[in-house]
């Protein structure tokens, strides 16, 4: 009997240590499998996020080829093709509309859904990179950011789903991260973004995650492309006594500025007055009336407000002048674009409004450096639609080697996160992303607000 018990009790530890031996050999391929997913979407995300300003640049350069030739071709072809998206949009890929970042928001909450849903499939993505690069042939006042965060997001889980590795909130979370990082060639602004937009509730082992695929994605940008500097490069800075007078006036002006254009956007996503009401029951001939202004805007700025912007931005970090009227131009054309409810974002017209912004108050501090200024209309605006500080501040500062600049950048988007707040409370990319949850969580989202 000994014996036998013995024998038994040898058997039991030999099974239980190859189990045990079993599922740490089960663990480490699972992380195996993760990395290599990581690693091989990011570099596929970069490569689509350099593919997709390439194009961009190109359908902004037919546009202008056209308006060259034809001054007044915008009249017909902004509403028209406003039109013919929305279409588009609204009868296939509904899940296309819009930025893109609220749709990763929304499906980072259950992000194992999603995976299988529209909200970050392939074709979404594919749409959503048509139909953005339509816009900006039609002249519409779009960002290619937002809608590479969506793509970028929706690579990164289907590089999962073929190496079957689970999705998980922390996949979308590093897609869409890799897409900012891309896109702007600024792999710091990514982190940022991860951590102020993408995920309400950051653990930390996403964290890992994320500076993995923004590096990979930073690096492949960079490798590609170069180290060039996105919106140019601004060496002056200001001295302690005037960043004292400029930074609140800036802040108070762009954060009350783009809480504002946030405040008009939610409003018209879930309409209460009977108006609103009615021309979001016909959004193809609505679409088509926002083309309309954007195009008039457009000639009358001579094309000054077509496109994301990028280059009156650029002069105007440079020391470029540019009329006092670009910046609401821009606002305008900007706000009846996202109105219109087409694909695109509004990263980079909302960076270029807020350079209008600068622009404006530079007359009001004739004595500072006017690069200065605009960038500081830059980040008080952009934080005042996006409500992102620390992300706003590092977009424009590795976008524009401005680092001499970073205290009254901070100090100047922290002024405007507190006005935006007070003038809309809720901010717009969670807002709008209301629309893209299951219908019993978004009655629950909206009760409580």
């Amino acid at each position: 009997m000994p014996k036998r018990s013995s024998r038994s009790a040898w058997r039991l530890l030999s099974v239980m240590w190859r189990r045990r031996r079993s599922t740490h050999l089960d663990r480490q391929l699972s992380v195996l499998n993760r990395r290599i997913a990581t690693g091989v979407g990011a570099v596929l995300l970069g490569l689509v996020a350099l593919g997709f300003a390439k194009a961009g640049d190109w359908a902004q350069h037919l546009f202008a080829q056209v308006v060259a030739a034809w001054p007044y071709a915008p009249l017909l072809l902004t509403p028209a093709v406003f039109a013919g998206v929305m279409y588009l949009t609204g009868r296939w890929t509904p899940d296309a509309r819009g930025s893109g970042i609220p749709q990763v928001i929304a499906a980072s909450r259950s992000p194992q859904e999603s995976a299988l849903g529209p909200l970050v499939s392939p074709r979404t993505a594919i749409a959503k990179f048509a139909l953005t690069i339509s816009m900006l042939f039609a002249g519409g006042s779009v960002g290619r950011e937002g809608p590479t965060v969506q793509i970028s997001a929706a690579l990164m889980v289907a590089v999962h789903r073929v190496l079957r590795v689970p999705i998980t909130a922390g996949v979308l979370i590093a897609g869409g991260a890799a897409g900012v990082a891309a896109a702007f060639n600024t792999p710091l602004a990514g982190v940022a973004f991860a951590i102020e937009e993408l995920a309400s509730a950051y653990e930390q082992k996403v964290a890992v995650l994320v500076m993995a695929a923004v590096m990979i994605a930073g690096l492949v940008s960079l490798g590609i492309a170069g180290d060039y500097v996105y919106f140019g490069a601004m060496r002056q800075m200001l001295d302690v006594g005037t960043m004292l007078v400029v930074c609140p006036v800036a802040g108070v002006v762009g954060g009350a500025a783009g809480g504002l254009f946030t405040k008009a956007v939610l409003a018209f996503a879930s309409p209460k007055h009977p108006l609103l009401k009615r021309l979001r029951s016909r959004p193809v001939l609505f679409a088509g009336g926002c083309g309309l202004v954007v195009a008039v805007t457009g000639i009358l700025t001579h094309g000054d407000t077509w496109g994301t912007g990028y280059g009156a931005t650029r002069a105007l970090v440079e020391g470029g002048g540019a009329t006092l009227w670009f910046g609401p131009a821009k606002a305008l054309a900007t706000l009846a674009t996202t109105l219109g409810g087409t694909p695109g974002g509004i990263f980079a017209p909302s960076l270029a409004v807020g350079a209008g912004v600068g622009n404006l108050l530079t007359p009001v501090f004739p004595g500072s450096p006017a690069g200065a200024v605009v960038l500081l209309g830059m980040a008080a605006y952009f934080t005042g639609v996006v409500r992102a500080p620390l992300t706003a501040v590092i977009i424009i500062s590795e976008a524009t080697a401005s680092r001499g600049m970073i205290v009254p950048l901070f100090a100047t988007a922290l002024i405007a996160d507190g006005v935006s707040s007070l003038v809309s409370r809720e901010r717009l990319y969670h807002g709008l992303a209301r629309a893209f949850l299951p219908k019993a969580e978004r009655s629950a989202t909206e009760s409580s607000t």
